[in-house]
């Protein structure tokens, strides 16, 4: 079971909500992770290759900062199992390019936008994560 931190929690959605804001006023871009990662590699080497660089090394960095800042390890767990993750990751890659976006660009900036696309989008999302955990913890047993 993880820890109730609504101060956490609340702050860290404050910030995520910030960021996406200030992509759409700086860049005119929507903060969708998949969309951002995708356009790193070729053929899209454009003008905006380094401000999607810098925003997906802010992902990796600032779990970083936190732990030198407060002395404390960010902890994730992470499953061991190396064939369930790498089946995941392609199922998440896979629903990502069909649904046109990941649960950041349709959950947080979708619905914002109150898109009825990103709607549907961040439903089957959620309703996949319930059928997953099922699946997985209670039916699997990984």
């Amino acid at each position: 079971m993880t820890e109730f931190t609504p101060i956490a929690s609340t702050l860290g959605g404050v910030l995520i909500g910030f960021s996406a804001v200030l992509l759409m006023a700086w860049e005119g871009r929507i903060a969708g992770i998949s969309g951002i990662a995708g356009r790193l590699l070729p053929p899209y080497l454009d003008g905006a290759f380094l401000s999607r660089l810098g925003f997906v090394l802010g992902l990796v960095v600032a779990p970083v900062i936190y732990s030198v800042a407060t002395g404390q390890a960010v902890l994730q767990s992470v499953s061991s199992n190396l064939p369930l993750i790498a089946v995941a990751g392609l199922l998440v890659g896979f629903g990502s390019v069909y649904g046109n976006g990941c649960t950041s660009g349709h959950g947080v900036c979708g619905l914002s936008r109150l898109s009825p696309r990103s709607l549907v989008a961040t439903l089957t999302f959620i309703a996949t994560a319930f059928a997953t955990v099922l699946v997985v913890r209670h039916i699997v047993g990984a």
